[in-house]
């Protein structure tokens, strides 16, 4: 299939460069020219003009900082640029309202479009093991259910559009509440006394039993294997989260919905990246503890 990949960042790189390893003719834009070079060095075709790039495409997809760019460049290098019915998939995480305009924008001018963040950082954008949440019409999941799944271990299709980005946001946001979560409780049970590998063995396998602190463990030489291992460098940046988690509060107020954990979550996080952190891993808001 000929795709068109636009916005190749830490996650496009790796997510362009699975879909030429699984056989696809992908032609990437990025304004980086170190990213077109890294690029064409993984088997991509590279252009330096988004508008050429999408030229005769049977798909596009977007890996894109925010909201405003997603509209912009699918307003001014897409709609009417890439051939009529191509298959459109915004794997961005941008705020509820745009992925909605944006793809109702398209159907009116005949393009089938989903929405489709992802989940597992950019290891799993490296590995093509990522999680897509995908929201758009049945249709519009059919054509880019194939697309997607050179790129990752699971693609769903969470509903109607602007439902992969709802998914995306609410998982992050319960993430950051048991990441906070955990860190409390590793370092009250360290300041108790309790061994913290001991606690993790009890806690583990027991009610208090989340990923944060199965699969995540945020302190180093405890649990399992992570970033709080490597002095919290690589995995989800703060920053990232940071992003999604205001999102979230975003779409809670525009959805009446009380979210006072995730709200907590967010000023914490907010605080944390203001101290100079945001480019560590999320996990590392422990030593804040």
């Amino acid at each position: 299939m000929k795709i068109a990949f636009i916005g190749l960042g830490n996650m496009g790189g790796g997510m362009a460069a699975n879909l030429a390893r699984a056989g696809h003719d992908v032609r990437a834009f990025d304004l980086s020219a170190d990213a077109l070079a890294q690029a064409r060095g993984n088997g991509c075709e590279t252009f330096t003009d988004a508008g050429e790039a999408v030229d005769g495409v049977e798909a596009v997809v977007t890996m894109l900082p925010n909201g405003g760019i997603v509209k912009s460049v699918y307003q001014g290098s897409v709609f009417g640029k890439a051939p009529a019915g191509a298959v459109l998939l915004d794997c961005s995480t941008i705020d509820v309202a745009t992925a909605k305009a944006v793809i109702a924008e398209a159907e009116a001018a005949g393009y089938p479009m989903v929405d489709a963040p992802v989940s597992g950082g950019i290891a799993a954008a490296n590995g093509g093991t990522l999680t897509f949440m995908v929201g758009g019409s049945d249709e519009a999941f059919e054509r880019a259910e194939a697309v997607l799944k050179s790129m990752g271990k699971a693609v769903i299709h969470a509903g109607a559009a602007g439902a992969g980005q709802t998914a995306k946001i609410c998982n992050n946001m319960l993430l950051a509440i048991t990441m906070i979560g955990t860190a409390e409780a590793m370092k009250m049970a360290e300041k108790l006394g309790l061994d913290p590998q001991k606690f993790y063995e009890i806690s583990s396998v027991s009610s208090g039993f989340n990923w944060s602190l199965n699969n995540y463990t945020p302190l180093p030489g405890v649990g399992v294997a992570s970033p709080a291992d490597n002095d919290y460098q690589g995995g989800f940046a703060t920053a990232l989260m940071l992003k999604d988690l205001r999102l979230a509060m975003e779409a809670a107020q525009g959805a009446d919905a009380a979210v006072p954990l995730g709200s907590r979550a967010a000023a914490l996080y907010e605080s944390f990246a203001g101290a100079g952190n945001g480019g560590r891993d999320f996990s590392a808001i422990i030593t804040t503890y």
